[in-house]
């Protein structure tokens, strides 16, 4: 019960992070381009990747708490692309680059496949 509770609160911290991130760039740029999700999928990778490998060199990636609270929680609320590019991170470093790389490509054209998808079936049920 405790790592669903770490991951919740580091969510709701994310999240809340991701929503002021992006009032900040709309504010500052307007809403001709998304500058405020590009910000967060950048800095929620290079965070993700500062922490997993600060994780492995301070603890062995053996702390359970900190991973699930800071990445699990934290900046999967504040972004899930930076999960996304772990799990690449993950398969290039493991010399799985074919597989990387269709998991990039899969990723990405099934998402927006997915959200256009999502978007027709709201419509027709509100047809």
């Amino acid at each position: 019960m405790i790592h669903l509770l770490l991951v919740a609160l580091g969510g709701a911290v994310g999240a809340s992070l991701r929503h002021l991130s992006g009032l900040f760039f709309l504010r500052t740029f307007g809403p001709a381009f998304p500058f405020g999700t590009l910000f967060v999928n950048v800095a929620g990778s290079l965070a993700m990747g500062l922490l997993i490998g600060w994780l492995a060199r301070r603890t062995g990636g053996t702390s359970a708490e900190l991973r699930l609270f800071l990445a699990t929680g934290l900046l999967g609320g504040f972004t899930t692309f930076s999960a996304f590019s772990l799990d690449f991170a993950a398969l290039w470093e493991d010399g799985r680059l074919a597989i990387a790389f269709g998991y990039a490509a899969a990723s990405v054209v099934l998402s927006l496949a997915a959200i256009f998808a999502g978007l027709w079936l709201a419509r027709a049920a509100l047809a």
